[in-house]
């Protein structure tokens, strides 16, 4: 398995997919992109598309596994992005799923673009996972935690969590609640996916 997925090739394959996805993402978000620009303050915008940053980050850290860096400064950027990656995927890809299905059981409609984006999400919580191994992550993890708190503060602080099916809307407390906890277990996922570098290093000399 290991030669599959570092293949470039299948890294290749894999960009294929998620930049496109990235990027219809950002379009997605478009409306509100657009309405929390003309009402909230402008340094919001980048705590609104939640899912497709967590994307973009996984892109980038598909890109430093074709083309490592070499300076301090860029191992330590790739390591940072990598962790990003891995804990927002986990955690956006569930999430979203979680609430498309929470919508439809309280009886809003569940139509051929709800499946479509569970099908998305899940497979970017998957990869995610499946790539964390082969990352060098694993120390940046506790600081990609502290961001996404950040950013679940920032969104149910000020509103700008986002859009919910028009069924959970009187449910905001509990999905509030339930985004924290996802943070808290997307995190610890990555940190029992991830390995040390150091005992990698050692598996390889041997």
């Amino acid at each position: 398995m290991d030669k599959l997925f570092n293949n470039r090739g299948m890294i290749w394959l894999l960009l294929a997919v998620n930049i496109p996805g990235t990027i219809y993402g950002y379009i997605w978000y478009g409306n509100q992109l657009a309405y929390t620009a003309s009402h909230y303050p402008g340094w919001l915008l980048p705590f609104v598309p939640d899912s497709p940053t967590a994307s973009l980050f996984f892109t980038l850290a598909l890109i430093f596994m074709l083309y490592p860096p070499k300076t301090v400064a860029g191992v330590t950027t790739r390591a940072l992005i990598e962790a990003l990656a891995v804990v927002t995927s986990v955690k956006y890809g569930i999430w979203a799923v979680s609430i498309i299905v929470a919508g439809g059981y309280q009886g809003g409609p569940v139509d051929w673009q709800d499946w479509m984006l569970m099908i998305s999400h899940t497979g970017m919580a998957v990869e995610a996972l499946l790539y964390a191994r082969y990352f060098i992550c694993r120390k940046m993890i506790p600081v990609a935690l502290l961001w996404t708190l950040l950013n679940d503060t920032v969104d149910y602080s000020y509103g700008v969590y986002p859009w919910l099916p028009a069924t959970l809307e009187d449910d905001v407390l509990q999905i509030q609640l339930f985004t924290i906890g996802l943070t808290l277990i997307s995190s610890l996922a990555a940190w029992l996916a991830s390995r040390d570098v150091r005992l990698r290093r050692q598996r390889t000399e041997r």
